[in-house]
Parts: structure tokens; C-alpha cells; sequence
């Protein structure tokens, strides 16, 4: 029996003392009731508390000897590019590395990502052992429990905050209300009450996906002109059209390796049909499709204002009023270096940051992102509030800043 097999383990007997909730998480896992022991994912070469570098920290394809499946489909999945589209991002490396690799800031969510050798090598070479693992991020250590990863609030670690409120919007709209007043009994058992997982894991596919993808930008571009510009000025302020002459940069690239956002309509209208599939559970599909449809139209108008504000501020770049950081890829805004708008090391040239290209990167990365996913989490505070009215706002401080910079440069 299982509970034998574990009193006369020395791991459990010498983590008892040393990491007792570790032990007990074990002691509660579907592994434990299966005789699946400590050495089955970490060896047998750590033995003493001096030797414990020797354990190995088991990677993801640990997993899938067991779990082959799912580790297939998280493979194919967005999650899986993770950590490669967080080193793709120029800001990455502007900022410092323990807000990376030491499991805080972007790199406690954006570890997510089987690594190559190479990249695993990288990592210890710094110090850091820890996060080597994407399966653990939702079926936490030690316990790898598919109950709790099923849980929405397993989500909420990452899909939260200033980028990707998903939680909050989630949560306080009519299907997170649903879902926590049947936790408390309120709805029969059989009441729908979708989750995250619901919608973007459907029957416990790993190889999660959406249409827009994080940058809400795609290809081709919308047949309206007005919408069509706005996308190819959001495309040049993220340096994957080059300014001057339009034509796609190196970016470009990077963007297509990590599918950060679909180049055709085929492979976005593959994901919007599987969402419409998902919503019709509930809903008609005429109703659903009307929904959808309306996140998409705000996203145009939103584009708009998105737009407006580049162009006020990439005019100043190109009076010299605002002075090209020397890693900026062109004499234009760069959303991609994120607030480290002098293009420098996190410590390097403080007094040269550009406030009002801070802006625009809030507009960006926090009002955009809410105006739009608010339509799609079904959130109506998060869609006006927190979404547009902000975006309108920061509008109307980046015309102002620009105002003022322009009769300060004469005098």
C-alpha cells in the first residue's frame, strides 16, 4: 500500500522535518495513492541535505511519460510560448533579472514553456532552478491536483492585474456570478456556470487558444480604410512594419514563431468558430455571434483613439522634439520596450525616460486591452470605465503633453 511504501521512505521521513507541507501535499496526491514516488520525478543522486542541487527538478516531458496526451496539447497550445514570447519582448531585457527569471513579475507567469536545453542552461547559469516546470503552474506542486486546476481561481494567478485583468472581468460579470452562487448552492447542480476553463480549455484540451491573441492585432487588415491605417499605425508602434516604407521587420518574425497574433483569416476564424461552438452550449449561435461581433467593432473604434495617439506622439519624434533611444528600431514610438521608454537598462539613462511615450504604453498595454476583453468576458464596468474612458483620457494627456512639449522646444 501506498501509506506503507511512504513510512519507510527516507525523502518523506527527512522532508517531514525539512518541508512538512511539501510532504503532506505529496501525501494528498493521486501520485502517492499510486506508488509513484519521490525518485520517479527527481532521482535518486540527492541523498543529504548538502547534495540537495543533485534532485532533479523534473521538466515537462517528466510529465508526459505518464501523461502524454496533455502534454501534446499543451505542446500545440499558447501556454507553451510563454516563456519564449516574454524573451522575444525587447522590455524583457531591459528590466531586472529577478522580475524574469526569479519566478516574480513577468517570469512567474511566463515560465509556461517547454525550454529547449539551451534555454534551461541560461537559466541555471544565473541561479535559478526553480521554474522548470509548466504543468505545475496549474497543478501546483505537490499535490498536481486536476480538481484545483480546474478551478478558475487557478487562472487568476496570472490572467489578472494591469495587462490582462481576465479574473476581475471574469469574476464580476454574470458568468463568474453564476459560478460562486452555485459554489454557495444558490444554483442546482445542474445550472450552467462557465469558467475559464469552460470556454478556453473545452473537455480538458491543454491546447488552449484565442482568435485575437494577446496583442489584439491581426491579419489581414479590416476592408474599412479608417480601421485598416489605425491597424498598420498599432503595427508600426509595436516594429513589426517599419515606419518609413510599411514593409514588415524582423519582428515580424518573432510574432509569427509564437503565433502572438493570427496572419490570416483562415487561422483566426478557426478559433472564433471554436468559441461560437462553446458559447452555442448556453446560447444561440445568431445571440453569441452578435457578441462576439461587438468585441471585434470596439476594438476598431478603440484603434481609433489608439491610433490618434501614436501619431501625435510619432510627430514629435520626427521634429526631434522627442530623441530616438539608440535600441528603438526606428525614430517612432516603441511599444515593446514597455515603460523603459529610453530604450536602457533598467538602471542606465533614468533621467532620459519619456513620459509621455509611458502613456501611450498604458493606453496600450492597460485601457486597450481592457476596452476590447471586457466585450468578450462579458464585463460592462470593465468595458467603459476602466476601458474606454480611459483610453479617452490618456488620449487627451498625450495631446496636452504634446502642446506643451512643442511650445517648450521654441522658446
Amino acid at each position: 500500500m501506498a501509506g506503507n511504501t511512504m513510512a519507510g521512505d527516507k525523502c518523506i521521513e527527512c522532508h517531514t522535518a525539512v518541508s512538512p507541507g511539501m510532504v503532506k501535499d505529496f501525501q494528498a496526491s493521486e501520485h502517492a495513492k499510486n506508488d509513484i514516488t519521490c525518485s520517479t520525478c527527481h532521482g535518486t543522486d540527492h541523498s543529504t541535505a548538502q547534495d540537495y542541487k543533485k534532485a532533479r527538478l523534473p521538466d515537462e516531458k517528466v510529465c508526459a511519460e505518464c501523461h502524454e496526451e496533455q502534454f501534446d496539447q499543451f505542446a500545440h497550445g499558447k501556454h507553451n510560448f510563454g516563456w519564449t514570447t516574454l524573451n522575444a519582448i525587447p522590455g524583457t531585457h531591459l528590466a531586472p533579472d529577478e522580475l524574469i527569471e526569479g519566478g516574480r513579475g513577468c517570469g512567474g507567469c511566463h515560465n509556461m514553456g517547454i525550454r529547449t536545453e539551451a534555454q534551461k542552461k541560461e537559466q541555471l547559469d544565473k541561479g535559478y532552478r526553480y521554474q522548470n516546470n509548466s504543468c505545475d503552474e496549474c497543478h501546483t506542486r505537490h499535490t498536481f491536483s486536476k480538481k484545483q486546476a480546474l478551478n478558475p481561481r487557478s487562472c487568476q494567478q496570472c490572467h489578472m492585474g494591469y495587462d490582462h485583468p481576465q479574473w476581475e472581468m471574469w469574476s464580476s460579470s454574470k458568468h463568474g456570478m453564476r459560478w460562486f452562487a452555485k459554489q454557495n448552492g444558490d444554483l442546482p447542480e445542474s445550472a450552467p456556470a462557465p469558467t475559464c476553463q469552460t470556454c478556453h480549455m473545452a473537455d480538458g484540451n491543454h491546447a488552449n487558444e484565442t482568435a485575437w491573441g494577446f496583442l489584439g492585432v491581426r491579419l489581414p487588415l479590416p476592408d474599412d480604410k479608417q480601421a485598416a491605417a489605425d491597424r498598420v499605425t498599432i503595427l508600426k508602434a509595436l516594429g513589426v512594419l517599419d515606419p518609413e516604407t510599411g514593409k514588415a521587420t524582423p519582428i515580424l518574425d518573432a510574432v509569427k514563431a509564437v503565433r502572438m497574433a493570427k496572419l490570416d483569416q483562415e487561422s483566426w476564424q478557426k478559433e472564433r468558430d471554436k468559441m461560437l461552438k462553446v458559447c452555442s452550449q448556453c446560447h444561440s449561435y445568431s445571440y453569441a455571434k452578435e457578441q462576439l461581433d461587438m468585441g471585434d467593432s470596439i476594438m476598431m473604434k478603440a484603434d481609433r483613439l489608439m491610433a490618434e495617439a501614436i501619431e501625435t506622439i510619432a510627430a514629435l519624434y520626427k521634429d526631434g522634439i522627442i530623441k530616438k533611444p539608440a535600441s528603438y528600431p526606428a525614430n517612432y514610438p516603441f511599444l515593446l520596450t514597455m515603460m523603459h521608454t529610453n530604450g536602457a537598462n533598467w538602471d542606465k539613462d533614468l533621467d532620459k525616460l519619456s513620459y509621455i511615450d509611458q502613456v501611450l504604453v498604458q493606453m496600450y498595454m492597460k485601457h486597450r486591452m481592457r476596452a476590447y476583453q471586457a466585450f468578450f468576458h462579458v464585463n460592462p464596468d470593465y468595458a467603459y470605465w476602466y476601458g474606454w474612458n480611459e483610453m479617452t483620457k490618456d488620449l487627451g494627456e498625450i495631446k496636452e503633453l504634446a502642446k506643451s512639449m512643442r511650445a517648450q522646444h521654441k522658446k
